[in-house]
């Protein structure tokens, strides 16, 4: 099992820029998404990997190669590690959603596990598939440190359901927060453990019962 994994946020794209919902929507990275992505590999060549894995979207491939060029490594894709689906949302404006059905985008805002977009699905299924992948990439590696590139805002739920960081506002792509972060690989992982369900709300800091604090 490796002992860290770093989470990417992979490069961003116009939709990003634009404040559309992406979603599973497969859009390349734009000009300043791949710039950013090149200064993060630069910061990140300095200690080895042992692997970088990647969900199948655009953005995610071209930023996890860019990664892990300086190490000699090929990234791998993972299916299971797609976006989250956002259905019917997905392509539309923020501030129109916000505009449009207040009370639909200040749910997803507060407790986004009650609430799923039409056609999308649940975080809850998100969840479990993400789960799994993140069992198969720490049953591949003894030791080390592992990356893993997904777009936004599945690298919130990679990052609680490894450390019990709290998922945020999941709407929001703010360019001013950390893209990368290395978190030890919890203990509940080591022991072969399972993920408690989720909270019936977002807002507690802690992270779940039964799940190891950084």
């Amino acid at each position: 099992m490796p002992d860290h994994l770093i989470v990417i946020r992979s490069a961003a794209t116009d939709y990003e820029v634009q404040g559309r919902v992406r979603g599973s929507l497969d859009v390349p990275s734009c000009p300043e998404g791949l710039s950013e992505a090149r200064m993060l590999a630069t910061r990140l060549a300095a200690a080895p990997l042992t692997g970088i894995y990647a969900s199948p979207s655009t953005c995610a491939s071209e930023t996890a190669r860019i990664i892990a060029a300086p190490h000699g490594l090929q990234p791998r894709k993972i299916d299971l590690l797609a976006n989250l689906d956002l259905g019917l949302w997905q392509g539309k404006l923020l501030t129109e959603l916000r505009r449009q059905q207040p009370r639909v985008y200040r749910q997803w805002q507060d407790d986004p596990w009650s609430i799923v977009a039409p056609e999308g699905e649940t975080l809850e299924e998100a969840r479990g598939r993400v789960e799994k992948a993140l069992e198969r990439i720490f049953k591949r590696h003894r030791e080390g440190r592992v990356a893993v590139v997904v777009p936004a805002p599945l690298d919130a739920l990679v990052r609680w359901l490894v450390s019990g960081e709290p998922l945020g506002d999941l709407w929001l792509w703010d360019p001013r927060r950390e893209s990368a972060v290395e978190l030890p690989v919890a203990a509940q992982w080591q022991a072969g453990g399972v993920m408690p369900p989720p909270p019936l709300t977002d807002a507690p800091t802690a992270p779940p019962a039964g799940l190891a604090a950084r």
